[in-house]
């Protein structure tokens, strides 16, 4: 097992529970770090790892929904899945209105449990992937001069060089030339790929 390997968080205050969810995941492949409270999940879990969360919902002192809501204020990636021996309808729907991904009943059926985590998994690399494209968007944007900056804004939003030249007081072919640059280190190869990543940005919405 490697350190870049998906972790499957589990969390629960029944030791023989939590024994037996591990060596079923192990079995079936998953790497596992087991937890018997939800105070020791948040004291010692590696909060930049990815994978998902298996979380007990009734367990003293701070049950599954309380958890749920910490780490939901700390802007945890972590997809959550809900387990419960009471199947509780109303307490699911809150769950997944809160972002849960999945609420089982116990005694959990093995396949059930690999499947909601394996598609939790691949929901988080996802979600990781995504907002790791996006920081690297964000580091391009931003060694963009102000000058640039002012160009790409008259561009995403239409305008000729030669348009944009007569609003900023230059001269089209030094409109050119900022262009050509802005595109350069943005990295991209034409104005849908800019009006596309400058979206993504937010640049175009927040000049609307």
């Amino acid at each position: 097992m490697t350190a870049s390997m998906p972790t499957v968080f589990i969390v629960d205050d029944d030791a023989s529970v939590l024994k037996a969810v591990a060596r079923l995941l192990r079995s079936a492949g998953f790497k596992t770090a087991l937890f018997s409270s939800a105070q020791q999940f948040l004291d010692e879990h590696d909060s930049n790892a990815s994978g998902c969360l298996v979380l007990d919902v009734a367990m003293p002192k701070m049950n599954g929904l309380a958890l749920q809501q910490i780490l939901a204020t700390q802007n945890s990636e972590l997809p959550i899945i809900f387990l419960t021996g009471h199947g509780d309808i109303p307490m699911s729907v809150q769950a997944i209105k809160r972002g849960a991904v999945d609420f089982l009943t116990k005694p959990v059926n093995d396949s059930d449990l690999i499947l909601a985590i394996q598609n939790a998994i691949n929901s988080n690399q996802i979600a990781r992937l995504a907002r790791s494209k996006l920081s690297e968007l964000q580091q391009r944007f931003a060694t963009l001069t102000p000058r640039e900056h002012e160009v790409l804004s008259h561009v995403v939003a239409g305008k000729k060089n030669k348009q944009i030249a007569l609003n900023l007081g230059t001269v089209e072919k030094t409109i050119k030339v900022h262009r050509a640059h802005l595109m350069a280190k943005l990295k991209v190869q034409s104005l849908a790929e800019l009006v596309k990543i400058s979206e993504r940005l937010g640049i175009i919405s927040s000049l609307d």
